[in-house]
């Protein structure tokens, strides 16, 4: 049912409730509407102002009515400028568009093996299947996680350190929930990644955004700016979303900052495992002696997020803490997929996925850029990335990131603002486009109509 403001012209206002609710997909296409009789009843209003709402919907195509059926929801809804959650191109339940970010490559041999593994827990299930368990997870997939990580990352854990998390953002809230009281300052690296600055502003942290420079966050202007944080958030591998790296320097800066202040690393890798030149670089926990620092890792990037297993490996002192609070919100892991990716790392699919996932993307990189210099010469400003999945790419001074990213959903592009993810260091104009999980042929269409959107111009700037 519709929910109306309490006050306004009512047809309107139930005209605009049910568009929203079509808009945001909470009423799906096909779905049959209720009764004008019956909203008028429920919600207080006339008959006419319900009916008049209808006819409102069906002229502007959001419904259709059916004699003798009802009103429905129209199987083909008018574009609509946003998507549930309100920021174009963020992700929803339709097909992603291109440069959607987060999207992984369909791997059909690593999804034959999958349903087979699956299908092996299931036809042979295990005893933890039909009992409550450790709220960290099954210990065969921490085994095996541990053992990826001091191998592939230089991460000092073993299993008893380990939370199975559903992701990298369950892996924060824990983690945060835990360390913080409303009103304690946290650091955030300054532009941040949207959700974790929102996951840490639900906590009631007090942000401080350090900006980051071609160093990555600098912890001497962090302390310039609030010496006392209880917190840091950071992605030193490939910041997301500019891409540096923090450098050797500022890593052993950190840690000294969070050993001095009793404070608390809290280490995002969220796309290591997509490094395309250079040395593999060891996870910022590795060098850690003081155990201050929090790591949190995903399988969504590197399988497919639909798998919802991610990972924190966690100090000593905070373990306890974090596992109370784990069985407080959701008890533990899901136990099924727990052992069908154990059996995936275990029995080496994965080391010969992530080979097929790298060249899969290297490749998609290569096709893109090789498009984006074709088609949006002088109007797009980006190194060529060699790590991760998105590239960012500065637009004139002139142009307005969000209006640009408007333009482009409507195109059927799914770029994301690189201004709003800024909190306190002026903002640059820019695109932030990803270009994982597409074909070679999707990415080259997307660079041309991404050029005939820049070229026609940018409209003025509210």
């Amino acid at each position: 049912m519709p929910v109306l403001p309490g006050r306004g012209p009512r047809r309107r206002e139930l005209y605009v409730a049910i568009r929203r609710l079509i808009e945001t997909g909470l009423a799906r296409p096909g779905a049959k509407l209720p009764t004008t009789r019956d909203l008028a009843r429920r919600l207080g209003l006339s008959r006419a102002a319900a009916v008049a709402a209808f006819e409102m919907l069906v002229a502007d195509g959001f419904a259709e009515a059916r004699i003798g059926a009802g009103t429905f929801v129209a199987a083909q809804v008018p574009a609509v400028s946003e998507r549930p959650g309100g920021e174009p191109g963020q992700a929803s339940a339709s097909a992603a568009l291109p440069c959607e970010l987060g999207v992984a490559t369909i791997d059909d041999k690593t999804m034959r093996v999958f349903r087979r593994l699956l299908s092996r827990n299931l036809a042979q299930p295990g005893p933890e299947h039909f009992r409550y368990g450790d709220p960290r997870g099954g210990n065969k997939l921490r085994e095996a996680i541990a053992a990826y990580l001091r191998a592939a990352r230089g991460v000092r854990c073993d299993a008893e350190q380990i939370v199975v998390t559903t992701g990298t953002m369950h892996g924060l809230d824990l983690v945060v929930r835990t360390i913080l009281r409303p009103g304690d300052a946290a650091w955030i690296e300054d532009p941040c990644y949207p959700l974790a600055r929102a996951t840490l502003e639900a906590a009631g942290a007090r942000l401080i955004g350090v900006p980051v420079d071609a160093e990555g966050v600098d912890a001497a202007r962090g302390e310039t700016l609030e010496a006392g944080g209880r917190l840091v958030y950071v992605t030193p591998s490939h910041q997301f979303p500019l891409g540096v790296t923090m450098t050797m320097r500022r890593r052993l800066a950190l840690i000294d900052w969070a050993d001095r202040n009793d404070a608390w690393i809290v280490e995002d890798d969220y796309d290591s495992e997509f490094r395309f030149s250079g040395p593999p670089l060891t996870a910022l926990q590795g060098m850690d002696g003081a155990d201050r620092v929090a790591y949190l890792g995903t399988f969504s990037k590197v399988l497919f997020p639909g798998i919802r297993i991610g990972y924190a490996v966690l100090p000593a002192a905070l373990l306890d803490r974090v596992l109370r609070l784990r069985t407080l919100s959701d008890r533990q892991p899901p136990t099924l997929v727990q052992g069908a990716v154990a059996d995936f790392l275990n029995d080496g699919h994965f080391t010969a996925h992530l080979r097929r996932a790298r060249r899969r993307v290297q490749s998609a990189r290569d096709g893109f850029v090789t498009a984006l210099r074709l088609h949006c010469a002088g109007e797009l400003d980006f190194a060529v990335p060699e790590h991760g999945l998105h590239l960012v790419a500065a637009l004139a001074a002139s142009a307005g990131d969000r209006d640009m990213v408007q333009r482009l959903f409507a195109e059927g592009i799914g770029a994301r603002a690189l201004s709003p993810m800024y909190l306190d260091t002026p903002a640059r104009q820019g695109l932030v486009l990803g270009f994982s999980g597409f074909e070679a042929d999707v990415l080259a269409n997307a660079a041309r109509r991404i050029g005939d959107v820049l070229k026609a111009g940018t409209p003025a700037r509210s």
